[in-house]
This record gives C-alpha cells, structure tokens and sequence, in this order.
C-alpha cells in the first residue's frame, strides 16, 4: 500500500502515519522526493483497510500496489532513483556512467596502469574481480582478500570508486570495507539469503540478470534487497541463454525500456559478458546508450591475450578509449552526458 502524503505536511505528521502503520504490524519504507514524501506499507493490506488512513491529519491519498515487487516499483516512486557516490558520479542522472577494469584483478602493476588509463578516457567506476565464480573449479578462483586490498590501492591511485562481486554471505563485512559497490553476479540473482544481506550492508548493489531469469523474477531479486532497507540498487542486464550459439549470450536490449516503465532503479548494460567477443562490445554499447541504459560495465585488459579470465571479450585501453569518444555523440543524440 502506498500513502501519499501532502506536501506541506510536518514531520511530527508524518511520523504519526507512520507509528499507526507500525502498530498494525506492517513494515514501513519511506521515499522522500522532490514534491512529496510517500509511505510504502508493507505486509497484509486488509490489516489497513479499516484504519481509514485516508482521514489522517497530512495524508493525501492511499493507493494499493499492484506490483508483485512493491519498493523498487514505478507506482511506489514515480521519479527514477540516482545514486550519489560522492565526487560527482551519479548513477542514474543525465551522466551515462561506465564501470571499465579487468574482469579479475591479476596483479597490482596491471591493475593500476588499467585504472589510470580507463580513468583517463572517462570511465568513472573502476571494476575488478577478487572472487571469481568460474564455471570449472580448476579455473584461476581470484586474489580473494589480497584482490580486494590492490583494488583499494588502485583506488588510492586514481581516485576511481571500486566495484566487486561478492559471492559468499560470510564476506559481506570484508566487502564492505574496501568497496564503494557490492556486485551480485548472474549465478547468485536468487541467492536469497545473499540478496537479503547486501540489503542489511547499506552499500549500493549492482544485481546482474540471471541467465534464464525472467523481468519479473529480476525485479522480486531486487526487492529482496530493497526489502532490508537497501534502495540503492543498480540493475544490470548481461544476456540470457537461449538457443544462440553465436555469441556467449544473448542482449536482451529490450529489457531497458520494459524495466524503465516497471522500476524506479537506474539500469546499467555490461554488452561485454553478453557477446563474449571484444569486437562486438562497441556496437551493443552504442546499443544500449541508444535504448536508454543509465550505464555500462564493460571489461578492459591491459594484455586480453594472456589474461587469467575472459580476455576474449576484453578492450585493449586504447580501443576502450576510441570506444569512449564514440559513445559520447551516441550520448548526445539522446539528450544525455557521458
């Protein structure tokens, strides 16, 4: 259930609404926008029907949410989120924000010459494996911890906020101390327990679509996090399996403009896991900043040949800054930055 509530309406107002929900049993999510505050009630609805909320003292109006995933639905905010990172990169606004870096972190002078160079043709997020969920457990698993620590010297290097993937529940808290944005992978989208907590951790989420994840199932894996009082959520489409042999995946572009009309979270494309081959990175990039994506996550290497993990869809950093300027005129011609 969503309470509208007037816009000159005083706190002391709004957290009476607030208590009577509470008291009914349900639980609270409060979304403060520009015009106007909204109370998200969550739980048995007929619990509210005879509380005639709609008589309170700064209440506007009461609406139900038709939505199976209620919180990081459009009819719960109308306004698209943006997540503030701090240093002016916003995740969400006009500004099409790139995540760049190697898919895993292999060693520090290789990181750091990746940050610098990606830094230096405009990418703002600086991403890097330290776990590394591999389809065989013979493959290179990732530094772990001491992946984690060159990500944050690379970070002190250039200044770039850092992006991970967590895998394991048992590392949240270390996560948390060396990252700006926890990443959930496409294999861990339904890890429910996982979801619930990045939730609690408070830290932004980027959420990859599972391989053969459905838009609705996609958006109930977000509400799981946004249900631990976790909104800065990203979504990020990477490819789903199909019957195509010819790339690693398939670009579900259309997933952009469908999750823009069901969902207030800001909605990223990694064109890079869903081709599988570098040179079709540049056109599904162009792709995505023409349909609408809020950002791109894309996999730049300093030596793709001898790298430890997916060097096959990896950007050489001088083909990564062609890319770059490529992408801005894409940008402008829809009205947005980059």
């Amino acid at each position: 259930m969503i309470i509208v509530i007037k816009k000159d309406t005083t706190q002391e107002m709004i957290d009476h609404v607030v208590e009577r929900i509470k008291t009914a049993g349900l639980a609270v999510h409060i979304s403060k926008g520009k015009e106007r505050t909204i109370i998200g009630a969550i739980g048995d609805e007929s619990v509210l029907v005879s509380m005639a909320l709609e008589a309170m003292p700064g209440v506007e109006s009461v609406m139900p949410i038709m939505k199976p995933y209620k919180l990081v639905s459009r009819e719960f905010r109308k306004e698209s989120s943006v997540i503030d990172l701090g240093g002016g990169v916003r995740i969400g606004d006009t500004e099409i924000q790139v995540i760049a870096g190697p898919c895993s972190v292999e060693n520090r002078q290789s990181l750091v010459d990746c940050a610098i160079q990606v830094k230096a043709a405009g990418a703002k997020i600086l991403r890097g494996g330290a776990f590394k969920p591999r389809t065989s457990p013979y493959d290179f698993q990732g530094l772990g911890t001491d992946g984690l620590k060159l990500l944050a010297e690379a970070k002190k290097e250039t200044g770039l906020p850092i992006i991970s993937e967590l895998m394991d529940p048992r590392d949240t808290e270390l996560m948390c101390e060396y990252v700006d944005i926890i990443q959930i992978g496409a294999r861990n989208m339904q890890n429910f327990r996982l979801l619930m907590e990045v939730g609690k951790a408070g830290k932004p989420v980027l959420l990859k679509r599972g391989l053969s994840a459905t838009l609705k199932e996609f958006l109930m894996s977000a509400e799981y996090i946004a249900s631990q009082g976790n909104s800065q959520i990203i979504l990020c489409e990477r490819g789903i399996r199909t019957f195509e042999t010819a790339t690693r995946n398939t670009l579900d572009l259309s997933a952009v403009p469908v999750l823009k009309e069901e969902t207030h979270l800001p909605i990223f494309i990694d064109p890079s896991h869903s081709a599988g081959r570098w040179n079709l990175v540049a056109p599904l990039a162009k792709a995505a900043i023409a349909v609408g994506a809020d950002g791109l996550m894309i996999e730049v290497h300093i030596d793709p040949a001898n790298a430890l993990c997916d060097g096959a869809q990896s950007l050489k950093p001088s083909k990564f800054t062609a890319l770059m300027g490529e992408l801005r005129k894409v940008a402008a011609a829809v009205g947005r930055t980059l």
